[in-house]
């Protein structure tokens, strides 16, 4: 489809007005010649919604219409694109998409959640009305990998993605590492600084990050989105004892997505997992975020950036937004949605690595019985390591060579019959970049 010769205004809704909504309201104000330069045309905002019109806000809206409901934005005669800023994966902003898609609205969203668990059913509304939906917003921020998968990949047949899609959980880890604070502390200190959603769990019990990652997935191997088949496990039970102990080994801990489609289905997790710390994830500090694409073409390519905040996720919005205004359209997974696969999840993971932390009751035979039992259980031993402690109990510390998630969780299962292993034990894999 080619931008018309002499077109009007693109004219804009914006359904939420708050961190990213103001954002992109302050670029249309203040880069106006800028957009309407690089768009081919000029961009305008005519309408908006948002919970509350009275309150006091960062840019200027006065000169826009107001809904009350932000459902209506969608059926505007004078709208030729809705912005969907508000979050949830249903109510409101599920309600306005498909409305304003089915009035013939080209939708930009920055709604992950929305996305994770309806996206597929939206992507074959969107086409089936002859409109694009897209959201580069949705995932990492400011980093544009939506493009790098849909445009500048696609030539590549991709064998892997991941990376560190969540900047809250990447500040607790590097905070605990550099300051050597325990979790409970760190992650009062992120809530307080307003690092966190309003539910915590989002953030730290991988939630957010794994519907990143599902919506990558499905671009990068052409499936439908399925964010309930995400394997995920938060931070929570990470100590400063496996931080510094991963460290001594030459690892960093990252909440790391990892999607690949392997023969026994495709494989989606985000958990922690070691990674070396010569690795650019396993250097990333602070909230930034870091995605890496692995195409066969390509090789390796590594994306780094802000992954929230005002300033980067409006950039985000308003690439989409150009791009509309310049005529490019694009099925909103990089292909048709009639042609998205519903590919069965992997039944076993891929085999790597694991990191082993266990007390063991200090007594003769300890250790040569969890040695035994990990064979057993289809492991061998790469490392192992004791710890020299006071009293009774015994740190130690075990890498193995590759095994499967499951001969983990089997040989995790029968630690407690032999009798010397105190409290629970931790088990993370260290994955191979």
């Amino acid at each position: 489809m080619t931008t018309p010769s002499h077109p009007g205004p693109l004219r804009l809704a914006i359904a939420g007005l708050g961190t990213v909504g103001i954002g992109v309201v302050k670029i249309v104000q203040t880069h106006a010649a800028l957009i309407a330069r690089r768009g081919g045309r000029p961009i305008e905002i005519v309408a908006v919604s948002a919970n509350s019109r009275s309150k006091k806000r960062s840019a200027d809206i006065s000169a826009y219409a107001w809904e009350d409901d932000p459902v209506a934005l969608g059926r505007r005669d004078d709208v030729d694109v809705v912005l969907e800023l508000m979050g949830g994966e249903n109510g409101a902003a599920k309600a306005l998409v498909e409305t304003a898609l089915k009035n013939g609205k080209d939708v930009v969203t920055a709604n992950k959640a929305l996305l994770a668990h309806h996206g597929t059913a939206l992507a074959r509304l969107a086409e089936a009305n002859g409109r694009v939906l897209r959201f580069e917003a949705a995932v990492a921020g400011g980093i544009p990998v939506i493009k790098a998968l849909t445009e500048g990949l696609a030539g590549n047949q991709i064998k892997r993605v991941m990376g560190v899609m969540n900047g809250t959980c990447n500040y607790i880890l590097t905070r605990m590492e550099s300051a050597g604070l325990p979790y409970d502390t760190v992650f009062e200190e992120a809530r307080k600084l307003g690092y966190l959603e309003a539910d915590p769990n989002l953030d730290v019990g991988g939630i957010d990050a794994g519907h990143k990652l599902s919506l990558l997935s499905a671009i990068a191997f052409g499936t439908e989105v399925d964010f309930d088949a995400v394997v995920l496990q938060g931070i929570g039970s990470i100590s400063t004892d496996d931080i510094r102990l991963a460290r001594d080994m030459g690892y960093s801990i990252k909440l790391l997505g990892v999607a690949q489609m392997t023969g026994r289905g495709l494989e989606q997790r985000m958990t922690p997992c070691l990674v070396p710390e010569t690795h650019p994830l396993g250097q990333l500090q602070g909230g930034t975020n870091m995605v890496v694409i692995e195409g066969d073409m390509v090789g390796q390519i590594v994306l780094r950036g802000a992954g929230a905040g005002e300033g980067p996720t409006a950039s985000a919005v308003m690439g989409d937004v150009i791009d509309i205004a310049r005529g490019f359209r694009l099925p909103v997974f990089g292909q048709p949605a009639a042609d998205l696969v519903d590919a069965p999840p992997a039944v076993v993971s891929t085999g790597a690595p694991w990191y082993l932390r266990m007390t063991l009751l200090d007594k003769p035979g300890a250790l040569a019985k969890i040695a035994t039992l990990l064979g057993e259980s289809g492991i061998s031993i790469d490392r192992m390591r004791q710890y020299s402690h006071d009293g009774t109990d015994a740190p130690v510390l075990i890498v193995t060579h590759k095994a499967t998630s499951d001969d983990i969780s089997h040989a995790l299962d029968r630690f407690a019959a032999t009798g010397v292993v105190v409290g629970e034990p931790v088990a993370m894999r260290i994955e191979e970049v």
